[in-house]
């Protein structure tokens, strides 16, 4: 059966030239799936029972199931185990700030990056999510959240957003619908490890999105050991990458970098992340987002007591630096924490 909801406003338009519907029935039925949050055909009451009897037949409208929901201490973070239709299950994570609340939601079941210090792709790989699989942890959660919306998203969660690149730019442009939920993409930040033709690509679209690289390391022998991907794109390709992304959208790159404990948290790392990237982007086209690591169970990593003087020398040096303010750490719901599998870890 069709996914419907992973269907654009013109495709959906050509498919009710078989059903011998007017186009404007498409966009009526986008509004109840995209907009009212219809779970089923029967609530779309403003279209003819006969559609709706032909919609069930060859279209399907898919659905999460809440398997399990934490609340953090400070009731700021809610993390959602949702179940899939074939039985997978992904997490989502709904953070409440004074500016807003935003949710974090997952690319694909599972993840093939293999970063040591990230819970996400432990158990492996199994498939990516479709468009409305990613679309849904977003309409489910402000279900669950109401009246309570979410003003921004952050494609962080399980997965690596630009391995599954058609699906996600397709959950792009949906959410963008002006018919449809109507997100502004800057109001989107999407998260990657460093798949650089894929950045590539992405850079092209010009979609105005807010891209974050984790960048976690200075040189390519200690990325390499944390991040098998920078065996494949090392870090001189990477930045040159995302130099040409800022130089195409203006849109400012945001670099994720983990402060691990004896790792990579030294006053020398802060030294060289300074050259690094002063070598390779122009002022004002990148701010480094500093995160101290957050613990799992199967890495012996531990969290750093140098974040202030690091984040200390890279002010200095004129770079714009933030701490991330750690949300949900109490129920495994903050960066590299994400699993696949349960709440139980």
């Amino acid at each position: 059966m069709i996914d419907i909801l992973s269907l654009t406003l013109s495709e959906l338009s050509e498919q009710m030239v078989p059903l011998k519907q007017p186009k404007y029935r498409a966009k009526q039925i986008f509004e109840w799936l995209h907009k009212k949050k219809a779970s089923s055909f029967e609530e779309m009451t403003d279209t003819p029972a006969q559609l709706r009897a032909a919609l069930k037949l060859d279209f399907c409208i898919k659905s999460l199931n809440i398997q399990k929901t934490l609340v953090s201490d400070r009731q700021d973070t809610v993390k959602y185990l949702y179940g899939l239709d074939d039985g997978n299950k992904i997490e989502t994570v709904f953070m409440s700030h004074k500016h807003g609340n935003s949710l974090c939601i997952s690319s694909q079941v599972g993840c093939k990056m293999a970063c040591c210090f990230c819970a996400s792709g432990m158990a492996g790989f199994i498939r990516n999510l479709s468009p409305s699989e990613m679309l849904l942890q977003l309409y489910q959660t402000e279900k669950q959240q109401s009246p309570a919306n979410c003003s921004s998203i952050v494609i962080m969660g399980v997965g690596e957003p630009l391995d599954n690149f058609d699906n996600v730019i397709r959950f792009l442009r949906l959410l963008e619908s002006p018919d449809g939920h109507n997100m502004s993409l800057r109001h989107v930040s999407l998260s990657t490890c460093g798949l650089v033709e894929r950045i590539d690509e992405l850079r092209e679209l010009k979609m105005g999105l807010t891209l974050s690289v984790s960048l976690h390391a200075v040189t390519d022998s200690e990325r390499s050991a944390i991040m098998p991907i920078n065996q494949r794109y090392n870090i001189g390709r990477l930045l040159t990458s995302c130099a040409e992304y800022y130089k195409h959208t203006g849109r400012r790159i945001s670099f994720e970098y983990s402060l691990i404990n004896g790792v990579n948290d030294g006053t020398e790392h802060a030294d060289e992340l300074v050259r690094l990237l002063s070598a390779k982007m122009s002022r004002g086209s990148f701010h480094v987002n500093l995160i101290p690591i957050n613990v799992i169970n199967e890495v012996k990593f531990r969290k750093s007591a140098n974040v202030k003087a690091f984040a200390g020398i890279l002010e200095k040096s004129g770079v714009a630096v933030t701490v991330r303010r750690t949300m949900g750490a109490d129920i495994n719901a903050a960066c590299g924490q994400l699993r696949t599998t349960s709440f139980s870890d």
